[in-house]
């Protein structure tokens, strides 16, 4: 019976989104091992990309489909194997139950006649004059090795030959190799037995957790960092450092079963981040995980996802991530951050990245599922009751959640009180500068996406026709116009359509009489910037630069 393991998304075959199966990992079908990368790799020769932007899924329609071309395939092989194995018969009849039998005269060289007082057995010549009769009647036959070219074909066993020259080989021995080489089969089989996901990731952390010093904690609640180990809250990493030392290992692998497959997340503190095996310092997980292989021999599951992030706890409320160096006032928003960066499942929507299957599940709810709570004044459709209520109280009652620190005045939303408090009251404006270069952005989601765009460099949106790769699916979405060459945006008065929505905002400037540009010399007033450029040629060109000429 196939194990089910299956992740949201597309079927890299036929394109088709559901719940799929990964085309890198194991199933099992009827006590059968299948690894469909392998199948089409044996099956096909195709070499499937399984870079970290390309899809690895595959629909159980395909898989079927997959399944007959693989047993066709081993048909045929085994049809020729049985082919191959049937030699010509020699030209004889043979005389059985009245039959006549009939024999061709044999050739002198067909056989060795050893009365023969020319026979030589040692005769390089008529071994060679026969091996090569031998070699004709058999063109599928190779030539046969001597012991000088032993040497150079199986070296190995040349070697294994010289070094039984003059034993005797007993019964028993034989029996004690099978017996060890039957033994070393059943270890190497045990070795490669399957591990589930689950078991993959619990060892994965295991490995993390029990050989270093870092601390685990579960998502930051609002009241204190949360033991990942027990229920316990504490109000700094160093109180729940200390408090750690008291777990034992049994504690660490119990909290890790307890959890779903679709759940395991580990946050750990990496501050002064040592091995304890060797007591040797390291800087990031990254390292650690390479000096745990190389050095202590340690195996982790590569096929697996990451599911223990690294963060750095200070006591302050300074927060930096480890991979980009993004700052954070809380350790909830640099948590969700996060996800950016271990994009292990990705949403088909909008493109955004989750540490797990449970976080992309619970954004496809909250963000894509068209809801059923309808706002009675503008029409909105909200996915939730909570998302209903806040827009009814900031939109339309305009209820002021937000007061001033500093006076009682009220505010609809934190930005405009932050606006308040620097025009009003003098308090610095709020400024996030990028650690790379001199930009400043008035908002922390415009310096993380200049850091993810400009210096991250992350393209994850790929063209299905082009190499071209995008930062956001809007981006990626303008340039399938080059492609397409869609018109999908109609004017509502002439009827006229443009592929780009500012084009059409730019047509509708003609409909609302818009002459936003203005002549300097004459005040004559156009719709459009390249109409004013015309103007300036044919009646003012001696205002016009050399440049623009």
């Amino acid at each position: 019976m196939d194990s089910i393991q299956t992740l949201y998304g597309k079927c890299r075959c036929c394109l088709k989104a559901g719940e799929h199966r990964d085309v890198l990992k194991e199933y099992h079908c009827d006590g059968t091992r299948e690894v469909y990368f392998d199948i089409f790799l044996e099956c096909f020769n195709v070499f499937l990309s399984t870079s970290g932007d390309s899809c690895n899924l595959i629909c159980v329609n395909c898989i079927q489909r997959l399944r007959d071309a693989n047993d066709f395939r081993k048909m045929v092989v085994e049809a020729e194997k049985q082919l191959q194995s049937v030699k010509d018969p020699p030209d004889l009849e043979v005389k059985q139950e009245g039959l006549e039998v009939k024999q061709e005269p044999a050739d002198d060289h067909d056989y060795m006649d050893t009365d023969n007082k020319d026979f030589d057995p040692d005769n390089d010549d008529t071994l060679a004059r026969d091996e090569a009769r031998l070699l004709a009647r058999f063109p599928t036959l190779r030539a046969l090795p001597t012991r000088d070219t032993l040497y150079d074909v199986c070296p190995r066993y040349v070697m294994h030959l010289d070094m039984l020259r003059g034993k005797k080989t007993r019964s028993k021995d034989i029996e004690e190799l099978l017996k060890l080489e039957a033994e070393m089969e059943t270890k190497q089989k045990s070795d490669q037995r399957y591990v589930t996901e689950k078991a993959a990731h619990i060892h994965n952390a295991q490995l993390i957790l029990e050989h270093s010093n870092v601390t685990a904690f579960k998502g930051k609640s609002r009241v204190g960092l949360p033991c990942f180990y027990c229920k316990d809250i504490f109000d700094n990493i160093k109180e729940l450092r200390t408090h750690q030392k008291e777990h034992k290992k049994s504690d660490m692998k119990k909290s890790l079963n307890s959890l779903s497959p679709y759940c395991i997340i580990i946050n750990v503190d990496i501050t002064d981040l040592k091995c304890t095996l060797c007591d040797s310092s390291l800087n990031t997980l990254k390292d650690f995980k390479c000096h745990l292989e190389s050095k202590h021999s340690k195996k982790f599951y590569t096929e697996y996802e990451d599911r223990v992030i690294p963060f750095k706890v200070p006591m302050d409320n300074n927060h930096i991530c480890q991979i980009c160096g993004l700052k954070f006032e809380t350790l909830g928003s640099l948590e969700r951050h996060m996800n950016g960066h271990f994009r292990n499942y990705i949403c088909d929507e909008c493109g955004a990245g989750f540490v797990t299957s449970y976080r992309l599940k619970m954004h496809m709810k909250t963000m894509h599922v068209e809801g059923t709570f309808q706002c009675e004044t503008c029409k909105k459709v909200f996915s939730s009751h909570q998302k209903h209520k806040s827009h009814v109280d900031t939109v339309h009652k305009m209820i002021k959640r937000f007061k001033c620190t500093k006076c009682s005045e009220r505010f609809t939303d934190y930005f405009k009180r932050h606006q308040h408090l620097v025009e009003k009251h003098g308090q610095a404006e709020l400024q996030y500068k990028c650690n790379v270069c001199d930009k400043v952005y008035a908002r922390r989601y415009m310096l993380s996406r200049h850091m993810k765009r400009d210096h991250l460099e992350e393209r994850y949106f790929q063209c299905e026709i082009c190499s071209n790769k995008f930062f956001a699916q809007r981006d990626l979405e303008s340039h399938m116009v080059k492609h397409t060459g869609a018109r999908i945006f109609e004017c509502a008065v002439c009827k006229k359509a443009y592929a780009r929505k500012k084009t059409l905002t730019e047509h509708m400037r003609i409909h609302n009489n818009d002459r936003r540009f203005s002549c300097t010399v004459c005040g004559q007033a156009f719709v459009q910037n390249c109409s004013l450029k015309g103007h300036m040629k044919t009646h003012h060109p001696e205002y016009v630069s050399f440049g623009e000429k």
